[in-house]
């Protein structure tokens, strides 16, 4: 049974190849009927260096969800109804820059969303938000992450930005080169829209990206393939968990960004044209704001 009235210091959202973490103790599970579906997985919640951390494997059990069929909205939903403040992505990606090299952690800066069938936002139904990001990734969270692998010996570095494609194929060279010209840095399929959900809900978010290859860019390095992605994040998986207990051990009981406020001047609905239905469904995310 989830105690719902005991913080939740911080929720971990596996990608590809890192489907559960290890070390929690007392675990218990935590999969909720959402307004949006049920969540990918059933949520697992247990204590690591003494504090109550939350684990959700992104793509499933298993790894049946492509990167579209994700419920995002459900997943960040689930843990907002758990508490939590604090997400920390760990996420397989390309490189699009020749000084990120596979095997190594970047914690980005930016993000640019160029997918094309996702749905993006809780709002709607009589209830308009129009969310201010300009810096989609937490400033104050990715800075404890880039510290704690940097304390856990990783190689990492600090900024870029991340574009997110549609999958679930990878690109062609024609793509690759393309992004390298567009400035970008990183290549995933599953930040966006997930970094803009956790904003609207008002819960800080970071990504801790585990370069796998070199994307297709590259014509001295063979082109990207699943088995060269599992076994980058295998040989990786043991820094993650150690950069993750450390992280958890040093943070800070408060925020020191804006993430918590993230609502207050993206709401634009007049409170009598708004449907209670649209505010009861939300409530989770816009009770400060509106009560139902």
């Amino acid at each position: 049974m989830v105690k719902m009235d005991e913080p939740i210091a911080l929720a971990v959202i596996g990608g590809s190849g890192l489907y559960n973490l290890p070390g929690l103790q007392n675990p218990s599970e935590f999969a909720p009927d959402t307004p949006y579906g049920k969540p990918s997985a059933p949520i697992m919640i247990g204590q690591l260096e003494g504090r109550r951390v939350a684990f959700l494997a992104r793509h499933g059990v298993g790894h049946h969800l492509m990167p579209g069929e994700v419920p995002y909205r459900a997943n960040i939903f689930a843990l907002k109804l758990l508490g939590v403040e604090r997400i920390v992505s760990i996420s397989a990606c390309g490189s699009l820059r020749e000084d990120f090299a596979p095997g190594e952690i970047v914690i980005p800066e930016q993000l640019y969303d160029n997918t094309h069938n996702r749905t993006r936002t809780f709002f709607g139904d009589g209830l308009v938000a129009h969310l201010s990001v300009p810096d989609p990734f937490c400033p104050d969270l990715s800075q404890q992450v880039f510290n704690s692998v940097v304390e856990a010996g990783g190689r990492v570095h600090q900024g870029g930005t991340f574009i997110t494609i549609e999958g679930p194929r990878f690109s062609t060279r024609a793509e690759s080169r393309l992004f390298r010209q567009w400035g970008m840095s990183l290549i995933g399929m599953t930040t966006s829209p997930e970094a803009f959900l956790a904003r609207e809900a008002e819960i800080c978010y970071a990504v801790m990206a585990h370069v796998t290859d070199y994307d297709v860019w590259h014509l001295s390095v063979a082109p990207v393939t699943v088995e060269v992605v599992v076994q980058t994040l295998a040989r990786n998986t043991e820094l993650a968990q150690e950069a993750i207990r450390r992280l958890v051990k040093a943070l800070r009981p408060t925020r020191a960004c804006d993430c918590p406020t993230a609502l207050a001047g993206a709401l634009i609905t007049r409170r009598e044209a708004i449907p209670d239905a649209a505010i009861r469904k939300l409530q989770p995310i816009v009770k400060k704001y509106f009560s139902a």
